[in-house]
């Protein structure tokens, strides 16, 4: 329930942020006079940065490789389910992964169709700003890398478990600072990519962390169950026994 009502209060600063955006201290700053509210913050920040297309390939790459694990899981699942022979006998935390990736795509499909703000920049070999709000590899990155932080320990031992958090979470880190950095996204873009992943983050580890009590509590009652049944068993063997004499 903590998580549902973290996802609740992440929701709300997301959407609080969308509506700040059209009324506080709106300013034509953008290129070809597109507007972005908080004017004056972008504005410092995007001048402090610069422009790093570098950081942007950098960043770039790093969504390729969020767009790899997503492959890797879906093609697991598929394996699974030949396997098991049924979709609903695939692991929960896949099928809970996959919701999570439709739902990012959806995400990304509506903010290209209902634009908030435009890129600071027009990117090279365009003639119009682009979409910018909120960070689509921000949202994919920090989504898809902890998520599978989240999972870790179902699939990897407790050390590898380890490295492999500390390595999604080195990630984040840095495509959230690299992608602030090249200035290809307004500050305000990059906090809300951040807004919404952690939105969904916290309603994807509220389902999984549901699933696995519900199976802690499966597993525990049959042993349970299997503990009772072996003493009547043994009691039942020992029915009609006369030891000779």
């Amino acid at each position: 329930m903590k998580k549902v009502i973290g996802a609740v209060i992440t929701g709300a600063l997301f959407a609080a942020l969308i509506v700040l955006l059209k009324i506080y201290d709106v300013a034509a700053i953008g290129p070809m006079g597109t507007e972005i509210g908080f004017s004056h913050f972008n504005q410092f920040i995007h001048e402090l940065t610069g422009v790093n297309m570098l950081w942007y390939d950098i960043t770039d790459y790093i969504g390729y490789a969020a767009i790899g694990v997503c492959a890797l899981f879906a093609c697991v699942g598929f394996v699974q389910m030949v396997k098991r022979r049924s979709l609903i006998k695939v692991d929960k935390e896949i099928l809970a992964l996959g919701g999570l990736f439709v739902v990012v795509i959806g995400c990304y499909v509506f903010f290209e169709k209902y634009i908030i703000n435009y890129r600071p920049i027009i990117m090279p070999g365009e003639d119009m700003p682009e979409a910018s709000f909120p960070s689509s590899h921000t949202m994919l990155i920090m989504t898809v890398f902890i998520a599978v932080m989240i999972i870790s320990d179902r699939y990897v031992n407790k050390g590898l478990g380890a490295l492999v958090r500390l390595a999604c979470f080195l990630i984040v880190l840095v495509t959230i600072g690299g992608r602030l950095y090249c200035g290809v996204h307004w500050c305000t873009d990059i906090i809300g990519g951040v807004l919404l992943s952690a939105t969904l983050l916290l309603l994807f580890s509220a389902v999984v962390s549901s699933g696995s009590k519900k199976q802690r509590e499966a597993d525990l009652a049959f042993e349970t169950e299997s503990r009772t049944d072996h003493p009547k068993k043994m009691g039942g063997s020992m029915n009609g026994y006369k030891p000779k004499h």
